[in-house]
């Protein structure tokens, strides 16, 4: 078993009550193999990075994902909590939610379908993929020496095809009922703090809307320039027979707001704008009922944006709480960029669509498990000096002025091999000095793996 740091102890050791005693050894080599090993993250290759590749019994370390009994619930529960304490444990706890697209083959794969491809996709441009969709929940969070938020993937579900789901027999859930699931999850996890959740334009729609204000949780999209938007119902008289209303008169269209002359536009500064430092724009805002024939009515807060050098174009925001600032909003909002940032991280850096689990229980829990190791591995690089992680490896084609993942995750794995070198080291006084032979994990790492 490789050794730990003793500053890394506790982050990792909390997770041990997940499982029983020797299926959390395994589990641990797994861990920490993950952390360490280059390209693919096979089970294969972990037990090569750490030195167990004449363990008879690999297939035990298997089983911790296709067999073991063990919750994958409970153990975001206790990274949340982590993550919570250690980056978000005053004020509002900013939530994201996003779902992406792991391409995946193979016969034996039972969850996977045909979707469109974001990241290959344009505007113009169609591209399918086969793969598996998944919907996660990520904590938007400051991290002091990086100087700008992550987003640090806490609870991450499969979302089956819809084929998928024919053939099983089951009832298929669409994104907007998985959403709702992991959200409220977290509600009730956290019963006494402010949540507030950012999401793209998929969910902005009223059902999902009235199951967080109906939570307690502030939601935050975009809106459509044409939804349909009205005065809040009057106050009903005493003796009025029938329904009470549940809207008031119809406004004009935001479409119509943006480009009216009796707006009144309002000038901020926003912080952080997509990766690229401030931006300056202007704002416009009220409230509104949302409403349409059969859906729950939602009273809103929306906020028009626009760019005074047109470098994009108009867009309209929503937030369930009227009570929130404009400029709060479109600051909480810009944060869900770094959901895409997290995504391409995880899968550069961390292997996701590397690993080759077929088993319907090891790919519910291999995936989840890769996107949590990113909060793993930042939660990790906390504990280092702050030397170490404020390290920047730059080269001198390439200057990066602020520390990044792969900076973290340098970080960490200089401190677990500085641990493993320590603890192979000879001590004994008043020997000759042994001729050094590279240590079998060192030599795949180096020479083998890609």
């Amino acid at each position: 078993m490789p050794s730990l740091p003793a500053r890394f102890a506790g982050i990792i050791l909390a997770f041990a009550p997940l499982f029983v005693h020797r299926s959390w050894r395994h589990a641990q080599l797994l861990l920490i193999g993950a952390i360490l090993v280059p390209g693919r993250r096979t089970v294969t290759n972990v037990l090569r990075i750490t030195g167990h590749t004449r363990d008879r019994h690999f297939v035990n370390v298997h089983r911790v994902l296709n067999r073991a009994a063990w919750c994958p619930r409970t153990g975001s529960r206790i990274l949340l909590e982590m993550l919570i304490s250690a980056f978000a444990p005053r004020g509002p706890v900013i939530l994201a939610l996003d779902d992406t697209i792991e391409r995946r083959r193979g016969k034996r794969i039972a969850a996977k379908g045909i979707y469109r491809d974001p990241v290959r996709s344009s505007g113009a441009h169609f591209v399918k993929a086969s793969g598996l969709r998944w919907m996660s929940l990520m904590l938007l969070a400051p991290v002091s020496w990086a100087e700008r938020v992550w987003a640090l993937p806490v609870l991450t579900a499969l979302v089956p095809s819809e084929r998928a789901c024919r053939v099983k027999r089951c009832r298929y859930k669409p994104l907007l009922d998985v959403g709702p699931q992991l959200a409220l999850q977290a509600r009730r996890w956290l019963p006494g703090r402010d949540l507030v959740l950012v999401g793209d334009s998929g969910f902005s729609a009223l059902l999902f809307l009235d199951a967080m204000r109906r939570g307690g949780i502030t939601a935050i999209t975009r809106l459509r320039l044409d939804a349909a938007l009205y005065e809040p119902a009057p106050p009903r008289p005493p003796g009025t027979i029938g329904r009470p209303r549940t809207k008031g008169a119809r406004l004009p269209n935001l479409s119509d707001v943006l480009t009216t002359p009796r707006t009144r536009w309002h000038t901020i500064v926003v912080p952080g704008w997509y990766g690229a430092g401030e931006r300056t724009i202007e704002i416009a805002s009220a409230t509104a009922v949302w409403r349409h024939g059969g859906l729950p009515v939602v009273p809103l807060r929306w906020v028009l944006v626009r760019d005074p050098e047109n470098r994009f174009a108009p867009q309209a925001l929503l937030c369930t709480d009227l009570d929130r600032e404009p400029v709060q909003i479109v600051s909480w909002f810009v944060r869900r960029w770094n959901v895409e940032v997290t995504f391409q991280e995880a899968r550069a850096h961390l292997g996701v669509e590397t690993q080759r689990q077929w088993s319907d229980k090891a790919i519910a829990r291999t995936t989840p498990c890769l996107l949590a190791l990113f909060s793993i591995v930042t939660l990790l690089s906390s504990r280092l000096p702050i030397r170490k992680r404020t390290q920047v490896t730059t080269t001198a084609w390439y200057a990066k002025p602020k520390p990044t993942f792969v900076d973290a995750l340098t970080a960490v794995r200089h401190a677990l091999w500085r641990e493993q070198t320590s603890v192979m080291s000879r001590r004994q006084r008043h020997r000759p000095k042994p001729r050094f032979v590279l240590p079998c994990p060192w030599a795949y790492a180096l020479c083998q793996a890609a």
